[in-house]
């Protein structure tokens, strides 16, 4: 089997479970080395005893901003080079807006959309001298569709849309793709919060996608042609179309 990214060295947030955990099984499987960034310690240890010398364990807390701005210079240090960003940290806020905790709110945008701009704008001056490097950010359903429900998480990834695509424009002509992936709902801790009606009625239709169908994606825009670029893939679950 033909490993398409060995060689490669990726950085992945909320690499410790869910998507980000998929994405770094996906591109481990593919060749790469995959620095894991998560602020589970003990999750990150155990992955690393499980893959084995490919998997890089980093923990780093997001929401802080001095550990925040480590990241690069970590990812470097240990691995010599960044070729893959995948932003994918995220929390979920959902439920109507006047029951939603004013704190929950400020965490969930400083993690889903400052965050994301921070780390994309650190990797950016390596990847730009290097002229090459990868940046798919995970975004959601929502930034396409409003979805009354979750009017705070769905204004957090309609913004992280936006900066993915204006970002794009920037950088493209330095060698670097930028792209998005928008799952539907995904079997994950995020649907946790999801209002019990809601998530009831989508596990009876199975109207939920696994977080190894949306690493599929990512692997499949990693692994395109470098004069194309994926820039967005919206992906649901055939029985939740909207």
């Amino acid at each position: 089997m033909v490993k398409q990214l060995q060689g490669k060295v990726a950085a992945v947030t909320g690499a410790a479970s869910g998507i980000g955990l998929a994405s770094s099984e996906a591109m481990l499987a593919a060749g790469a080395r995959v620095v894991m960034v998560d602020r589970d310690a003990a999750a990150l240890e155990a992955l690393a005893g499980k893959h084995g010398d490919a998997v890089i364990p980093l923990v780093i807390d997001l929401l802080d901003p001095r550990d925040c701005a480590t990241l690069l210079p970590k990812v470097l240090e240990k691995a010599g080079q960044l070729d893959i960003l995948h932003a994918n940290a995220g929390i979920y806020v959902g439920g109507d807006l006047v029951d939603a905790d004013s704190g929950a709110i400020d965490r969930m945008l400083n993690l889903n959309v400052n965050v994301v701009m921070k780390n994309v704008h650190d990797v950016l001056p390596h990847m730009i001298a290097r002229a090459t490097g990868d940046i798919i950010v995970t975004s959601s359903l929502a930034a396409h569709f409003p979805t009354p429900w979750e009017p705070v998480y769905a204004s957090s990834k309609w913004a992280i849309n936006c900066f993915v695509q204006t970002v794009r424009r920037q950088v493209f002509k330095h060698g670097i793709r930028v792209g998005s992936i928008s799952p539907g709902p995904v079997i994950t801790s995020l649907l946790a919060d999801w209002p019990v009606e809601k998530l009831q009625e989508a596990k009876a239709t199975g109207s939920l996608l696994e977080a190894s169908e949306v690493a599929e994606v990512v692997l499949f825009m990693l692994t395109r042609p470098r004069g194309m670029t994926i820039r967005d893939v919206v992906m649901l679950p055939t029985n939740f179309d909207l």
